[in-house]
């Protein structure tokens, strides 16, 4: 088949699908109404990171006219109109939600933001004092004029456009101001119960922040007050060329990420027009990068409401993560795994395995050394820890941390140096290929020789998003496993051409061949009239060469599922092209985040899991590694835990539409079917083996 525009669909527009669906979750009554709000919070989060990095793209590609036209035929210009156009119905349709749905919804239940022309006298005299208080001395407005112009402001922040009237202490008429927000301040803060009138009664800092803006301007008369936010192109570049020392490179790109060029501004959308054709001038932003709200213009803080408020009924009901039956039965973790793979599913069964079993090793005098990859930690780790108490102890200690992990740059840089301090040979990878791969090698000495565990994962070693996302990881010995994880630390950690592994598929070398031979395989299979079956599941499907693969498979009669959970361009269903492909979303509490490649392959039934996604990054500019599962029931449990349920999911799952639109799968009266719940009915403190 010759690739044609029609084969794929567009990226961006990929991932605003996603969103309406992530939406969808806080219009649904059957979840609770906490947690509704959080959904709202999520298409925000979501959101800011489009802009920042994917839109931020397309318009530096406009910018530089240098761009092709992307897969799916459009320009970037085309592609950017399309992209606005669907982000103003997306960000809409989120805030009509907020004020006709959520926020209704918890006043009924006592949760209530209470709007400043609705005070009561105790209410407004309580806020009045805590402005003057808590906010006054801390605030700087900046009053424009030719020795104040325009500041430059943080990339999310709050602030706030006033309009003045009158002449300053000094004689001047400049006619506007800017105020920030203080970004030590939360958005929102709540009223002491005696004065509230309701169980749970809150106040926007912006209401604070406009009842009192005046206060400010003693002696003039203010004519308006909007706020306003501005996000600005995030991500970073370090120039290859130039660049000697990564860690201080980036150290320096770190401090300007929140002064990028601006690409949206949120303005609330009572501001006069006058006022936010100002506003544009000074960021350089068109009409179509203004979005409009009725609401508060940074809905990302609100997610920190639930916290405040101590109704377990408008919650997710809490549950307490299983225990793989090897582990609860014997203390010794490295006796479990000599005794067979174990497999963890997360976050069904406990992330606290995988510490233990660093921990373990940091503690252990048998142990030797230990490396690891690290992309996502967070600030608080006790996995760095135990790397650090390991390091300490005289273990040799390696670790590979990828600086260049969007977003936790900081962090990563932070836990760097740490290990540094304590003897701990820190790497980062090689440069230009970020280190996506979740490796961790143990090595102990057993009866006079060295043996190794590996623990592998599809997610990042990271404590507090293994209880948010799901994901499978596997402790084992296997000898032929753990020598390829020693040969990808020696890759990463020194120099020499790639060594031919004996399980592991790895980018950038093969693991884009070795899926695109699966599927070729699949295609012969049935070509000679025998069944084949492939079953991906992912977070995102954008390769074209794999995508014009599963289409040859299609058209060959392989019978294809996909569960990808964000963004596919791969436009399933077409007669004559795609019939035999299925593509679904499943989008509920957690975020899905498995990637499990399965191969029916004659009866064999090859099944991997990976780091990596199906998009060029993750196949040929990321260090990525894909394992088998060789333990025949470990692999039983995969399919009945990572596949099959999420194939039969009527309540949580969307299928994609040959145009790229998705239709929720409904039950249609018969019996419900919920992936997540079952997992989490089967796989609980009680779970079974």
């Amino acid at each position: 088949m010759t690739p044609s525009i029609d084969l794929f669909l567009n990226r961006e527009l990929g991932l605003l699908e996603f969103n309406r669906r992530v939406l969808a979750q806080a219009e649904n009554p059957a979840n609770p109404l906490l947690e509704r709000l959080k959904f709202l919070c999520i298409v925000s989060s979501n959101l800011d990171e489009f802009f920042e990095v994917r839109v931020a793209w397309v318009k530096e590609t406009i910018r530089l006219n240098t761009a092709r036209p992307a897969p799916d035929g459009l320009s970037p210009l085309a592609a950017y109109h399309r992209i606005s156009e669907e982000a103003h119905h997306l960000v809409e349709r989120q805030y009509r939600i907020l004020r006709e749905v959520v926020l209704p919804a918890l006043e009924e239940e006592g949760v209530q933001f209470l709007r400043r022309g609705n005070w009561t006298e105790a209410q407004r005299s309580w806020v009045r004092d805590y402005f003057f208080r808590e906010l006054m001395p801390v605030l700087t407005p900046i009053g424009l004029d030719p020795a104040h112009p325009f500041p430059r402001l943080f990339n999310k922040s709050l602030n706030f456009v006033v309009e003045l009237d009158g002449r300053d202490a000094f004689g001047r008429v400049s006619g506007t101001a800017i105020v920030q927000a203080p970004r030590i301040f939360p958005r929102f803060i709540k009223l002491p119960a005696q004065i509230s009138d309701v169980e749970h009664g809150f106040v926007f800092l912006s209401s604070i922040l406009h009842a009192h803006v005046g206060e400010l301007f003693p002696g003039m008369q203010v004519k308006g007050c909007y706020q306003f936010r501005i996000t600005r192109d995030s991500d970073l570049s370090v120039d290859d060329e130039d660049v000697k020392d990564l860690r201080a490179a980036l150290q320096g790109e770190l401090s300007q990420r929140q002064f990028g060029d601006a690409v949206r501004m949120e303005v609330a959308d009572n501001c006069p027009h006058h006022v936010e054709e100002f506003l544009m001038s000074q960021f350089g932003l068109a009409r179509s990068d203004v979005y409009r709200v009725d609401g508060p213009v940074n809905l990302v803080r609100l997610m920190q409401v639930p916290d405040q408020v101590d109704r377990p009924d408008l919650k997710f009901k809490p549950f307490m993560p299983g225990v793989p039956a090897q582990l609860r039965k014997q203390s010794d973790i490295f006796g479990a795994i000599r005794q067979g793979d174990i497999l963890l599913h997360h976050p069904f069964q406990s992330f606290t395995s995988v510490i233990d079993l660093l921990q373990q090793a940091a503690q252990d005098p048998m142990v030797v050394a230990i490396k690891m990859t690290v992309y996502r930690t967070g600030n608080d780790s006790a996995l760095m820890e135990a790397l650090i108490e390991a390091a300490s102890a005289g273990k040799e200690v390696t670790v590979v941390v990828e600086l260049m992990a969007r977003f936790d740059e900081e962090a990563n840089i932070n836990w760097a140096a740490k290990l540094e301090r304590v003897g701990a040979h820190v790497v980062y990878g090689v440069y230009g290929y970020k280190t996506h791969a979740k490796m961790l090698l143990i090595v102990r000495r057993e009866e006079g020789r060295l043996r190794r565990y590996v623990h592998l994962g599809t997610g990042n070693y990271h404590a507090r998003t293994a209880k948010l996302y799901t994901d499978f990881g596997l402790m084992t010995a296997n000898e032929e496993i753990s020598s390829d994880v020693h040969d990808i630390f020696v890759q990463l950690t020194g120099m020499g051409t790639s060594s031919q592994l004996k399980r592991l598929w790895q980018s950038p070398f093969s693991l884009h061949s070795s899926v695109l031979a699966g599927i070729r395989r699949e295609a012969a299979i049935a070509r000679s009239g025998r069944r084949a079956i492939i079953i991906a599941k992912m977070n995102s499907l954008l390769e074209p060469a794999l995508i014009q693969a599963l289409y040859d498979a299609s058209q060959a009669g392989v019978t294809i599922h996909l569960i990808v959970r964000g963004v596919c361009t791969l436009r399933p269903g077409v007669p004559g092209m795609s019939e035999n492909i299925q593509v679904r979303s499943i989008i509920g509490r957690f975020l899905e985040h498995t990637r499990v490649f399965y191969f029916l392959n004659d009866g064999a039934e090859d099944l991997y899991l990976a780091s990596a996604d199906w998009m060029g990054r993750n196949f040929f500019r990321r260090v990525e590694v894909a394992f088998p599962i060789l333990d025949a029931k470990v692999k039983r449990r995969i399919l009945r835990e990572g596949v099959r349920p999420y194939l039969v999911d009527n309540t949580q799952a969307w299928e994609m539409q040959p145009d790229g639109r998705y239709k929720r799968k409904a039950s249609r009266g018969g019996k419900v079917r919920s992936a997540q719940a079952s997992l989490l009915a089967d796989l609980g403190a009680h779970d079974r083996d």
